[in-house]
């Protein structure tokens, strides 16, 4: 099975190229037309008076290198397939068109495909009379003993730094030279909870469940050690500490967040968090990301890059650029926090005796626990068996207040905003507000005057309008509409018991549900069952009258 989203394998390059192309919003990149297998992304604004930048490696660690193209940055992209270096006439051509007589510098990772291809498209350029210089990027810290580090999300500031040198308008040797100094102050390293997937390829699945491999490869290659543990904190404190460790003393450096493609916005925001809180925290003064600058296809990791900084690099990586992969500096705040003001809450009702309203409130309630059993059996045909249990548990808050004669039964209107509060915090889930809202809103009508009935009608209103469900959608609202709208019209409560038992015994025959958890059930599971909030109103009502 496909772990992959694409058309067909051999356009996959060629089509995310276009698709990139076709989405930049500056409309400044235009794609080389020379020989077939060729894919140079170029400037279409280039000012060859000024040293040209170029770029590029494998696919499929987008944005870089096509999204770092652009004013302020690259000049030119060469891209090769997936993780695989692009061609020695690749590189050759994108040097050969883009490069002036201010000259051109390639920037390469440290792999070994890419420093043979570009060095010897270099070299090749020269032959031609043109100015080229190449430095690698080495940024990799999380093996400590390779003669080679590996050039991984660094890189990305590299570019900037580099395309900031070339904008200015200063000459090669000296766009190379910062190029090189941003190199030897940039350190990076990653971790990941598991491989990407290759098209085509089968996935290695090296790393165990809970476990996560330090140092893993941009390209899915092993790493330095595996560690027991996905804990950010953990995880954290252990990249961090490497990386305090190459900064000079009383330094400041800016952090790289870098998203290596599968983990969540909400993941890296955390992983931030976690960084910025540590000791290495401390040392930073500038943060990029979290972002994904430099990815490998969808692999569920990330990486830390630290740039030790100066005057001239705070510059660079300030400076506006033309580019859709690149993400601003930001200097590093401490993290505001602004006193807020409680939600307000309805002054505390004085306790007050109505021997009238308060044997209605016992009977509602009795009504409700003793229907506990009954509702949940209801429920379990047609919805998560709990309708009685949630019911239940309101009428047992309301109950116990009044037996202790802490309710305002001679004020209708704060008894009913009160048992409004009640039932949000102890039914819970949807039931709980959608009650909560009835009894709120009618709460609020009687303390402007209203009539009892009219004031409920209008918070059975309210309930609809919030919670979406109208008759005949096979709810409570088909059997509670009903004996509200004969209160209103003044029929009393036989009436209005008589109307709530209509509406129930209709649910039982409608045959779709519209709301609710019976939305998600077919026909015959409903069919000949009473929802049961209605048969609850039911039931309510043919006890009160």
């Amino acid at each position: 099975m496909s772990q992959f989203f694409m058309n067909q394998k051999h356009d996959l390059v060629n089509e995310a190229i276009e698709g990139a192309l076709l989405s930049t919003p500056y409309h400044n990149l235009s794609l080389l037309e020379a020989e077939a297998g060729v894919r140079v992304v170029v400037r279409n604004d280039q000012d060859k008076s000024k040293v040209a930048l170029i770029s590029g490696g494998g696919s499929g660690h987008e944005p870089a290198h096509v999204g770092f193209v652009g004013k302020g940055m690259l000049t030119a992209a060469v891209c090769g397939d997936i993780f695989a270096s692009p061609s020695v006439d690749a590189v050759l051509t994108a040097i050969i068109n883009v490069t002036g007589e201010a000259g051109c510098l390639l920037i390469v990772k440290n792999y070994t495909g890419d420093r043979l291809n570009f060095g010897l498209a270099a070299e090749k350029a020269k032959q031609r009379g043109l100015k080229v210089e190449l430095v690698t990027v080495q940024d990799d810290i999380a093996l400590p003993d390779n003669p080679q580090p590996r050039g991984i999300a660094g890189t990305a500031l590299v570019h900037k730094i580099a395309g900031y040198a070339a904008e200015q308008g200063n000459a090669l040797e000296e766009v190379a030279q910062l190029a090189q100094q941003a190199i030897e102050a940039t350190a990076s390293i990653g971790l990941a909870f598991s491989t990407c997937h290759i098209p085509g390829e089968t996935r290695d699945d090296r790393v165990a469940d809970g476990h996560s491999e330090l140092g893993m490869g941009i390209h899915g290659e092993p790493g330095a050690s595996t560690l027991p543990t996905q804990n950010s904190r953990e995880i954290v404190e252990i990249l961090s500490k490497k990386l305090h460790q190459q900064l000079p003393n009383g330094k400041k450096a800016a952090l790289l967040v870098n998203n290596l493609g599968g983990f969540s916005m909400l993941e890296m925001a955390v992983l931030t968090r976690e960084t910025l809180d540590s000791p290495l925290g401390k040392n930073l003064s500038h943060l990029i990301g979290p972002a994904t600058l430099v990815s490998a296809l969808d692999m569920k990791g990330f990486s830390l890059s630290t740039l030790v900084l100066n005057e001239t690099f705070i510059r660079a990586l300030q400076a506006p650029v033309e580019a859709s992969g690149w993400q601003p500096l930001v200097e590093i705040k401490p993290l505001s926090r602004r006193k807020g003001e409680k939600a307000a809450q309805t002054p505390a009702a004085e306790p007050s005796a109505n021997p009238q309203v308060g044997q209605v409130v016992d009977t509602v309630c009795q009504t409700l626990i003793d229907l506990e059993g009954e509702l949940n059996k209801l429920d379990a045909k047609v919805g998560d068996g709990d309708t009685g249990s949630t019911f239940a548990a309101g009428a047992r808050k309301i109950l116990a207040e009044n037996q202790a004669k802490k309710l305002p039964l001679n004020q209708l209107d704060r008894l009913l905003t009160l048992v409004g509060e009640r039932l949000a915090v102890v039914m819970g889930g949807s039931s709980g507000v959608l009650m909560s809202i009835l009894f709120t809103s009618a709460g609020q009508k009687l303390a402007d005057g209203e009539a009892l009935p009219q004031a409920l009608r209008y918070g059975l209103e309210r309930m609809k309008h919030y919670g979406g469900a109208q008759p005949g959608d096979r709810t409570m609202i088909d059997a509670l509409e009903p004996a509200l709208t004969a209160l209103t019209e003044g029929k009393g409560l036989a009436a209005a018991a008589d109307a709530a038992r209509h509406g129930a015994e209709a649910t039982a025959a409608m045959t779709a549900a519209k709301a609710g958890r019976s939305s998600y059930l077919n026909q015959q599971s409903l069919d000949g069952v009473k929802d049961p909030g209605a048969y609850a109103v039911e039931q309510v009502f043919a006890h009160l009258k």
